[in-house]
């Protein structure tokens, strides 16, 4: 369940109960737009309206728990990390996947955009911290129908390869 409140009136504006089957375990506002995205158990990732005080859209896709959402600062992205052991990058305004990231080889706890480069972190229980270079995604390498690189394109790689550090 996700509650909207107001915190100086301390009431409970609109709940929303779309989420089924376990908590919603991440959140996160657009930076400019009415949104937020969320989460959870139920392996759906919902992008909500908060104006209009309901989800508009639910992307599916993850095999296992959500952990971590996060919309783009610039791009019209929604990044997700899951117990299935991948990072996915979402367009919302297509509604599709454009990239699944694999390499790690149990839950992955969190993930986030770098705020200024084409990067994405990334963490797991494989006690392991990825940093995988997305830039073939602005530039458009992966097809946004499959999510796999074209021919003689690319995929977002982790930066520092597949060794531990």
């Amino acid at each position: 369940t996700i509650q909207l409140w107001d915190y100086r009136l301390q009431s409970m504006i609109e709940k929303f109960e779309e989420h089924e089957g376990g908590p919603v375990r991440g959140v996160c506002f657009h930076v400019s737009q009415p949104l937020f995205v969320s989460g959870g158990d139920d392996y759906k990732i919902k992008v909500w309206n908060y104006k209009l005080r309901r989800c508009i859209f639910t992307l599916l896709g993850h095999l296992d728990y959500i952990r971590t959402v996060e919309f783009h600062h610039e791009y019209p992205w929604v990044l997700s990390a899951s117990d299935d052991q991948t990072i996915r990058v979402w367009n919302w305004q297509s509604r599709s996947c454009i990239a699944v990231l694999t390499g790690h080889n149990h839950y992955v706890m969190c993930a986030h955009f770098h705020p200024k480069e084409d990067l994405v972190v990334s963490a797991s229980l494989d006690q392991t911290v990825r940093v995988w270079d997305t830039s073939g995604l602005r530039d458009k390498t992966v097809s946004i129908s499959t999510g796999m690189p074209p021919m003689g394109g690319s995929a977002p790689k982790d930066v520092f390869g597949t060794s531990d550090a």
